[in-house]
């Protein structure tokens, strides 16, 4: 396997797995790529905390099956304790339930570890960018769970809400749930880059949503946009950016979609 060309400054990464042999693999395979540095590895939540909160790594790749606990468990007090440091999922758990609670506790992706390295290293460095990676048909599959169990059902507010939007910022909403960036979107409506902004804006105000993937999660559960079918699977999401367009959060929250 050849690696790619060193950057100026490598990503720090620091592992949480209770398998001696995963951490051994997985830091040969990122140890290649002289992009990234492997600054701790801790087998279990009390070494991450501690190890989060002394190396201050930029990423950290978590095992959600910890033992006794889950990496569920440990994953708010790794963000409090090593911010800006931010979480990436790495797991052989194919429960969408635990998917989307490490997402809502704060983690910017999901990687099973059965995935090829080109992947394991995109996702790290789509996270470290502030993007969110999570595979659109798995996401989908989250979308869909929540909506069978009722939890996306409309109440008589939202439908207030999503009523006072305009038809042009339904069909910005449709295109951010297809996570394009704002210049895509202003090129597939021929509007300006700036214009996308405003509507965004607009949507956030008028949706009380603070982040891109707030709205792609209102989007789904409300109808707004189509749930992702099996084509798309493997893209990244969007960072939970606002509406900015370098790809780095904006509103001080950790998560990002995609943004250019």
């Amino acid at each position: 396997m050849s690696c790619p060309p060193a950057s100026s400054q490598p990503i720090r990464i620091m592992m949480v797995d209770r398998h001696k042999l995963v951490r051994e693999g997985v830091r040969m395979l990122v140890s290649c790529n002289p992009a990234f540095q492997v600054v701790a590895e801790a087998e279990n939540v009390d070494e991450a905390l501690s190890l989060a909160e002394s190396e201050h790594p930029d990423v950290i790749l978590l095992a959600l099956d910890l033992g006794p606990q889950t990496g569920l468990d440990v994953l708010r007090g790794l963000l409090t304790k090593s911010n800006p440091s931010r979480v990436l999922v790495l797991t052989h758990i194919e429960d969408p339930e635990q998917h989307r609670k490490a997402m809502m506790l704060g983690a910017m992706g999901v990687v099973q570890k059965d995935v090829g390295s080109k992947v394991l290293f995109k996702a790290i460095e789509k996270v470290h960018a502030g993007e969110i990676w999570y595979d659109r048909f798995k996401m989908g599959s989250v979308f869909r769970d929540i909506l069978q169990n009722g939890n996306g059902k409309k109440s008589d507010p939202m439908a207030v809400k999503i009523a006072s939007l305009t038809p042009r910022e339904h069909e910005v909403i449709a295109l951010v749930s297809e996570g394009l960036k704002n210049r895509v979107i202003g090129e597939r409506l021929f509007i300006s880059e700036t214009t996308v902004r405003h509507h965004l804006t607009s949507v956030f105000e008028k949706l009380d949503v603070s982040n891109r993937l707030e709205l792609i999660l209102l989007a789904f559960s409300q109808g707004l946009a189509t749930l992702p079918s099996k084509e798309h699977h493997g893209s990244p999401l969007p960072s939970k950016d606002r509406h900015g367009s370098n790809g780095h959060t904006t509103t001080g929250i950790q998560h990002g979609v995609v943004l250019d």
